[in-house]
């Protein structure tokens, strides 16, 4: 038997089933969704904590004076030395000085024969009192030859004759004087003594030898070694500023060892050099130092530093904080949130004291600038300042 057809215009029961499915199946997704949505906030992870301050040391900038300087190469020289040499022919008899010993002027050094020159002075003695005595005898004699003139007695041509023996005899005295004085140097030449204070040497002839005043070599060296000198060379660019500052007063120098820096006396400029050194590009000067304590020595390789000026209310930092970059110089700045701050800075090229570089611009007094651990810093990073300790190392500051 054939099953009745359905009716016209009712819906089949397939459609009324996909329908159904759709329904249940974007209400599923719809739980699903608020579900998952529900677990993402309600399981959500804390974000992470902020990294941690980054240690640094830093140290507060002041301002004061700061004293400028130039550096050059020296060397020591005696402000005196004398080659000490006879000056008369004859044995020496004594030599009075032991080498390296201190004198002062006029000392006795050594002692030449002197016998033979007293001999000279004795006998020019002698002809002085000779011709003195012939001068008196013609003084009388002219007194007479004037008597007798004016009762006309004798000729006038007579008494002019005698007028010019008695020039004649006072001349012939007058070089016996002269001989007399000649003789008492070179007797004086017999007795060496020391031309300035200063410093024996090596003693160049010993007692006995035969001496001659044409010898090339002295006897001794004499050098003084206080004051003592030094001559130094500063760039020639530097001239200008040396030139300025000297003309307003005397500079001063310090002598500093070049093995183990350390000073060795301070001393007073007394001349630029009239000239530029066109080889080198050096102008040299020329100090004086009083040496009491004969610290520096003749010969002697120093460095000079030249106190140039001294700069009021000027600002400088440790060379450490200083960082170089592509675009110049710069610092890193703690600024009062505990973030630092990389601020450009005008480094001067003059030399100060210390380990400390003087800032022209870019830094203030009372900035706090990092002088350690700027290789992990970057603008705005956080940072907690650390103390340096004794031996340069940073610990952390107590809170």
């Amino acid at each position: 038997m054939t099953p009745a057809a359905a009716p016209v215009g009712l819906p089949g029961r397939p459609h009324r089933h996909l329908w159904r499915y759709v329904l249940w199946g974007v209400l599923i997704c719809l739980v699903a969704l608020g579900g998952w949505l529900f677990a993402k906030l309600w399981f959500k992870k804390p974000p992470p904590p902020p990294p941690p301050p980054i240690i640094v040391a830093a140290q507060a900038v002041q301002a004061g004076d700061v004293p400028v300087y130039l550096t050059g190469l020296g060397a020591v020289q005696a402000y005196n030395t004398v080659t000490v040499k006879v000056r008369v022919d004859g044995t020496l008899d004594k030599v009075l000085f032991t080498e390296g010993q201190d004198v002062k002027a006029g000392d006795l050094l050594a002692q030449i024969d002197p016998r033979p020159y007293q001999a000279q002075l004795d006998q020019v003695v002698a002809a002085k009192a000779r011709d003195e005595a012939l001068l008196a005898n013609a003084k009388i004699d002219l007194q007479r030859y004037n008597l007798l003139v004016k009762e006309n007695s004798i000729a006038t041509q007579q008494r002019d004759t005698q007028t010019a023996l008695v020039a004649q005899d006072a001349a012939t005295v007058n070089s016996d004087q002269a001989q007399i004085d000649y003789a008492k140097v070179q007797l004086g030449y017999t007795s060496i003594i020391s031309p300035i204070s200063g410093r024996t040497g090596i003693r160049m002839i010993d007692a006995g030898n035969i001496v001659h005043a044409a010898d090339t070599t002295g006897l001794v060296v004499v050098t003084q070694i206080e004051p003592i000198s030094m001559l130094f060379t500063l760039p020639e660019d530097d001239f200008e500023a040396v030139n300025k500052q000297i003309a307003a007063g005397p500079l001063t120098v310090t002598a500093i060892n070049r093995a183990d820096n350390k000073p060795l006396g301070d001393g007073t400029v007394l001349l630029v050099n009239n000239q530029i050194d066109q080889t080198t590009g050096t102008i040299q000067l020329k100090a004086t130092f009083p040496n009491k304590d004969h610290a520096l020595w003749p010969g002697q390789f120093v460095s000079a530093k030249l106190l140039l000026e001294t700069r009021h209310n000027a600002v400088t930092v440790p060379s450490a904080a200083i960082q170089r970059g592509p675009k110049g110089t710069y610092a890193y700045i703690v600024k009062a949130d505990n973030t630092v701050e990389m601020r450009p800075i005008t480094v001067s090229g003059a030399e100060i004291d210390g380990a400390n570089k003087l800032i022209d611009s870019g830094i203030v007094a009372g900035d706090q600038v990092v002088i350690d651990g700027q290789l992990k810093l970057h603008a705005g990073v956080h940072v907690k300042i650390a103390s340096p300790a004794a031996s340069g190392q940073t610990t952390p500051a107590s809170p």
